[in-house]
C-alpha cells in the first residue's frame, strides 16, 4: 500500500507548545503593568496565587484549543472525533460482533477511502475494499497470476492469522458486488500461508539487577515486535529481535538459540509466533 506515513509529517504549527512559566511571565507582565507599584512578588502573596491560577486556568484552556486542533486531523484524531473525519470520506468503522474497529485501522481506512471511489480495478483500492468488508481482516495482498485473474490473500485477526471459510466468503460476496469489481476481472479470495517459529534466548545480565524486571522488559520489546510484524510478506530478522531483546538496561548479552535465521516471508504469507520463551544467566567476569 502507499499510503502516507502519518507518523511522518511535521507536527502541526496550530498546535502551541506549552510552557507554564512563559505564560506566567506573560501574565505577570500585564498585571505588572496595570498596577507598577505592586512589589510584593512572594509566593506567599495572594496577587500571587490569583496570578499562578490565572496561569493555570490560561494553560488548561491553550491545551484544549491543541486538542480540538488535533480532533480535526486524521493523523492526531482518535474515538467519535475519527469517524466523524471518516464519515466526510464514507468511512465508518466497522463492527464485527463485540470487537469495534480500532483507531488505527480506521484512520488506514479513512485514508484510502479515495482508492474506494473507482471500483476494485487498481491494487489499492482491492486493497481498500477488503479491509471494508470485515474487520476481522488483518491485512491483505493483491496479485495477479494471470490476465484478467486477480487473487486477494487475507489475513486474519483471530488465531494464528488464518482466516476461516466466513471469512473468506464475507470478502468474497464484498468484492463481488457489481458496484466494487470490474466486469473484466476473475477475483478469487485465498488464506494467507502462516509461517510459525518460535523465540527462545538466554540473556546475560551484569551482576546486581534484579533479573525479573529485565525479562519482562524484553519479553514484552519482543512480543511487540514479533506482533508488528506479523503482517503479509514482512520478515522477522535476527537483527531486529537482537535489538528487542537489547532494549532493557542491563543486558550484556543476548544467545538467541531460536530462530537460528531470519523467518523469510513471501508476499503472500505471514509469520507467527508460537511462543517466547526467555531465561537469564548472571555473568561476572568481563
Amino acid at each position: 500500500m502507499t499510503t502516507i506515513d502519518l507518523t511522518k509529517i511535521p507536527a502541526p504549527d496550530v498546535v502551541e507548545a506549552l510552557d507554564f512559566e512563559e505564560i506566567y511571565q506573560e501574565i505577570l507582565a500585564g498585571f505588572k503593568a496595570l498596577y507598577p507599584d505592586w512589589t510584593a512578588a512572594l509566593e506567599s502573596d495572594p496577587v500571587v496565587k490569583l496570578l499562578e491560577l490565572a496561569t493555570y486556568r490560561e494553560t488548561l484552556l491553550r491545551a484544549r484549543v491543541n486538542d480540538a486542533a488535533r480532533a480535526c486531523m486524521l493523523a492526531y484524531a482518535t474515538g467519535g472525533d475519527l469517524e466523524n473525519l471518516s464519515a466526510l470520506l464514507g468511512v465508518t468503522r466497522l463492527v464485527s460482533g463485540n470487537d469495534a474497529e480500532s483507531d488505527d485501522r480506521l484512520r488506514l481506512r479513512a485514508q484510502m477511502a479515495l482508492e474506494g471511489v473507482t471500483v476494485a480495478g487498481s491494487h489499492g483500492s482491492y486493497v481498500f475494499h477488503s479491509l471494508s468488508a470485515s474487520n476481522l481482516v488483518k491485512d491483505v495482498a493483491v496479485d495477479s497470476p494471470d490476465p484478467g485473474e486477480v487473487r486477494v490473500t487475507i489475513l486474519s485477526t483471530e488465531g494464528d492469522g488464518t482466516p476461516d471459510e466466513e471469512l473468506i466468503d464475507a470478502v468474497d460476496a464484498y468484492l463481488s458486488a457489481e458496484t466494487r469489481r470490474p466486469l473484466t476481472d476473475s477475483v478469487s479470495v485465498e488464506t494467507a500461508e502462516i509461517v510459525t517459529f518460535a523465540v527462545t534466548a538466554t540473556l546475560q545480565i551484569y551482576p546486581g539487577p534484579a533479573s525479573a524486571p529485565i525479562l519482562a522488559a524484553a519479553q514484552a520489546a519482543v512480543q511487540a515486535y514479533v506482533l508488528e510484524h506479523a503482517k503479509l510478506g514482512m520478515d522477522v530478522t535476527l537483527s531486529g529481535l537482537y535489538a528487542a531483546l537489547h532494549q532493557p538496561g542491563g543486558v550484556k548479552k543476548v544467545v538467541l538459540a531460536s530462530p537460528l535465521a531470519d523467518v523469510t516471508i513471501g508476499p503472500r504469507q505471514a509469520s507467527h509466533c508460537t511462543g517466547i520463551t526467555l531465561t537469564a544467566e548472571v555473568v561476572t567476569d568481563g
